[in-house]
């Protein structure tokens, strides 16, 4: 085992506990559960593991320093004494994200601008040059983060977040997160034991996702990179080692149902399930959910149906009303999950629910709720020893901030913001303190001037592959390049899919 450090998985509100079960069973250490955020040390197999496996982190990121931000030339000093030739070269190209909750900085590009100021002022008193600023595809990407005074400086080892899995060949309006899709699941305890019905499901964000799952495969096989493969320190051995290790994966005995009344939706999934090679564990049909009829095996059932925001349907309260007749009348022993955001919805489905659990699907804060279905009264039921939830679901419940009855549903976050930076508040700039509002336009003026030639960049360095936008892989390295279509090796048909610089 390699020396230990520590690390931080980013996850959207709410799967914290997911990931954090995730991780213990990855054998992660000291794992601390924070907000949208576990933080926990491993070693650098570790590091490749958590991007490598893990199905509900966003993003993998490594501190490289902590210490206390009092003012903007605090984070210009503190970033200034690191000597940032250990990670970044002359000829690589770096990015800075930032998160601030503070009252002493109220721009958090402000900071990063800080950041990257320091690091290139560095460079130059040292070489007369200095690394250029990539803002689309960087090869090291830094991470920092204020809360009031403490400062946390981190490198991303992910690079382009975890969500973007590799499968998705096309995709229909307003897409389930691949995050929160495998959180649900996970959340639900289903791991591959029944058939796995979604009758609502778009692209097959939820299928794919329950086949992941139900094999204990690697999300991250889809992948064309990682950006620790472009860290001084990567292993490429150690890699190809954690890339082919199927020793975890199991047997799925069972098969998941998708139906969608959209031609074209059942469409976008057959080709995104085929994208995965998982056809021979998930059938996908045309089939209104007004027509489903009772399963021949037990089954979960797990689906996102519209919500009259982005998505909307002739008559939506009508859409919820046949979801609860049809789960009554020919869902009966089995229990369905249902990811929805206004509480008009979930009272036209008719049905008690026995979990309630709140989570953000981008910008809305919605509500996750199981339905146990049963014949009969609910003494009854519970008379022939079955319970709604146990002890355990019921603390967790009493944890969780509760949604107030006939609330009236707002946007948390602002409607344009990108899935996958879910994970990240938006802040807007304020004109409380002139003296800062000035340092931070002279500061931009300054970078976009020294910036002005990043746009050929590519063109000095030459590598970079337009289309793909990553390097392509030299098979000196130890593997082969990847798929140019897909981003991953092609799958061989015995086991599904094959290993890492098969030929």
């Amino acid at each position: 085992m390699g020396q230990e450090f520590k690390l931080i998985a980013k996850t959207f509100m709410g799967l914290e506990s997911v990931l954090a079960e995730e991780l213990t069973n990855l054998g992660a250490n000291n794992i601390e559960i924070g907000r949208r955020m576990v933080s926990f040390t491993g070693d650098k197999e570790m590091m490749y593991r958590a991007n490598m496996q893990l199905h509900t982190a966003i993003r993998i990121l490594k501190p490289i320093k902590e210490f206390k931000a009092l003012s903007a030339d605090d984070v210009y000093e503190q970033v200034k004494a690191i000597d940032w030739s250990d990670y970044i070269g002359l000829k690589s190209t770096f990015a800075v994200d930032s998160v601030v909750f503070s009252e002493e900085f109220k721009h958090s590009k402000f900071v990063a601008y800080k950041v990257k100021d320091a690091i290139v002022d560095q460079f130059r008193e040292r070489t007369n040059m200095r690394p250029n600023v990539s803002v689309t595809s960087p090869d090291i990407r830094l991470h920092i983060h204020i809360a009031e005074d403490k400062a946390t400086l981190c490198l991303d080892s992910s690079g382009e977040s975890l969500h973007r899995r590799g499968y998705r060949q096309e995709s229909v309006e307003a897409p389930l997160n691949e995050v929160l899709a495998a959180g649900i699941i996970l959340m639900s305890g289903w791991r591959g034991e029944t058939d796995f019905i979604d009758p609502m499901c778009g692209s097959g964000t939820l299928l794919i996702e329950a086949a992941l799952i139900a094999h204990n495969m690697a999300p991250g096989l889809f992948r064309k990179e990682f950006a620790f493969e472009k860290w001084n320190d990567f292993d490429a051995e150690l890699f190809d080692k954690v890339y082919n290790d199927d020793s975890e994966e199991r047997e799925f005995k069972h098969h998941i149902y998708g139906y969608d009344v959209d031609m074209k939706a059942v469409n976008t999934a057959l080709r995104n399930v085929r994208a995965a090679s998982l056809t021979n564990d998930i059938t996908v049909q045309q089939q209104d959910f007004k027509d489903f009829t009772e399963p021949e095996k037990p089954a979960i059932m797990i689906t996102n149906p519209p919500y009259g925001e982005r998505i909307s349907t002739p008559n939506l309260l009508e859409t919820y009303k046949m979801i609860g007749e049809r789960l009554k009348h020919a869902f009966q022993g089995n229990e369905a999950w249902i990811l929805s955001y206004r509480e008009e919805c979930f009272d036209q489905i008719g049905l008690r629910p026995s979990i309630k659990i709140p989570l953000y699907n981008g910008a809305l804060e919605c509500e996750l709720r199981r339905y146990q279905m049963f014949g009969g009264k609910l003494s009854d039921f519970r008379s022939e020893g079955n319970i709604l939830k146990t002890e355990e679901e019921k603390r967790a419940m009493a944890e969780k901030h509760r949604f107030k009855k006939n609330r009236e549903f707002k946007k948390r976050l602002e409607e344009n913001e990108a899935n996958e930076e879910g994970d990240i508040r938006s802040f807007v700039f304020h004109s409380t303190r002139r003296q800062e509002d000035k340092e931070f336009r002279e500061t931009r003026r300054r970078f976009d001037k020294d910036d002005s030639d990043n746009r050929g960049y590519k063109k000095s360095f030459g590598k970079r592959d337009d289309r793909r936008g990553y390097d392509k892989r030299d098979s000196k390295r130890g593997y082969d390049k990847r798929d140019d279509r897909r981003g991953y090796e092609r799958r061989d048909n015995k086991k599904g899919y094959g290993k890492r610089g098969d030929k």
